[in-house]
């Protein structure tokens, strides 16, 4: 996360900039009113990470700006993190400086936490940690009622859990997401659940299957799996897919089968260009599909896959990259119309924007 200025009283302008901002990229596309979703002015992140700097026998969270890496910024408070990680900042870090075995060669400390209460403390050293370390890691657990990870190269010791369970409330439903301390996850818990329940919202009167591409842990696959016959979802990441079934099984959603391939590779065997032995058993024939999800990196998607989501009825496109989106529209709306568009304010006080389009296949 880069620093910068948080000023929640002048948060609504500049929420105002950024929607006038994303109207203006959507407006050559003929797009309606953008629907705009804010986000809580202070401890909406869920996870945050801090370089640890050591001065006078003493370890200290810091962040560097981008270059500047023998000038940290010594971090005393983070109001932009969630209410859990600054109650547990001055904690974990009385609790590293009170142990030589704790604090020697630590470089980095990172937070994942919950919406429901629950955290990973994640400890990376500069050296290999033994069972000195493991034993004071445990008390320091214990004390902080968290999981602890230490990490070095080649190394991963866990007290506790390497995971988290969130609890995310979607138009009126309960949702239960295993959160891998290494796994992406969206980073605004609040903003997060907005998104989803407008993703929700967007096909609820759909019908038939869904192809989901660039699926994660099933973060949106869930609510979604509620308004189609059957979802066919795909991820290139093991850790992802592993806990994208870890989910579906929790949240009793017997409707989606998900599959370890990247968007290119679905892609080629869309085309028939290829056969792949991770899509054995599977027949696409068998799927009615009438809508594709796509939320791709930031990179958006590459032009194949442009070309293959053009042969559905409905798109719905989660982008966390205005630019790259924009690229993409110019080939989609080629053939579909924007019907519904929205700006979802994950990362306040910065110029990151995370938004979402619509699009219906042209009937002219």
């Amino acid at each position: 996360m880069s620093i910068h200025q948080v000023f929640p009283d002048n948060y609504a302008n500049q929420l105002q900039e950024k929607r006038e901002r994303l109207q203006a990229q959507f407006a050559p596309f003929g797009a309606p009113e953008l629907e705009v979703f804010d986000s809580p002015v202070s401890h909406y992140r869920q996870r945050a990470e801090f370089k640890i700097w050591h001065e006078d026998g003493r370890a200290h969270y810091a962040m560097y700006q981008p270059g500047e890496y023998k000038k940290p910024f010594v971090i005393e408070t983070f109001p932009v993190g969630s209410e859990l990680i600054n109650r547990l900042m001055p904690q974990l870090l009385d609790g590293v400086n009170a142990s030589t075995e704790l604090s020697k060669r630590l470089f980095q400390v990172e937070f994942l936490t919950t919406l429901s209460g629950q955290a990973v403390v994640t400890l990376i050293y500069h050296r290999a940690l033994q069972e000195n370390w493991e034993a004071e890691a445990r008390t320091l657990a214990e004390s902080l009622q968290v999981s602890v990870i230490g990490r070095s190269r080649g190394q991963k010791r866990v007290i506790g859990e390497d995971f988290v369970i969130e609890e995310l409330q979607v138009n009126g439903d309960g949702y239960r997401y295993q959160q891998v301390e290494t796994g992406f996850t969206q980073p605004n818990g609040r903003v997060c659940e907005k998104m989803l329940g407008w993703a929700q919202q967007a096909v609820r009167d759909s019908s038939g299957d869904l192809l989901e591409l660039y699926c994660g842990n099933g973060n949106f696959t869930l609510p979604l799996s509620r308004c189609f016959d059957k979802v066919l979802a795909t991820e290139i990441s093991k850790t992802s897919v592993n806990s994208a079934n870890y989910n579906l099984q929790m949240n009793s959603i017997d409707n989606v089968q998900v599959v370890r391939m990247s968007s290119e590779e679905f892609s080629q065997a869309m085309d028939g260009e290829r056969e792949f032995r991770r899509l054995r058993g599977i027949e696409l024939s068998d799927y009615n599909f009438s809508t594709v999800f796509v939320d791709p990196p930031r990179a958006g998607l590459d032009d194949h896959t442009c070309q293959i989501i053009q042969q559905f009825d409905t798109i719905l496109y989660i982008s966390c990259n205005p630019e790259t989106l924009v690229n993409n529209l110019q080939v989609l709306t080629t053939t579909h119309s924007i019907s519904r568009c929205a700006l979802f304010d994950q990362f306040p006080y910065t110029h990151h924007m995370e938004s979402g389009v619509l699009l219906q296949r042209r009937q002219d």
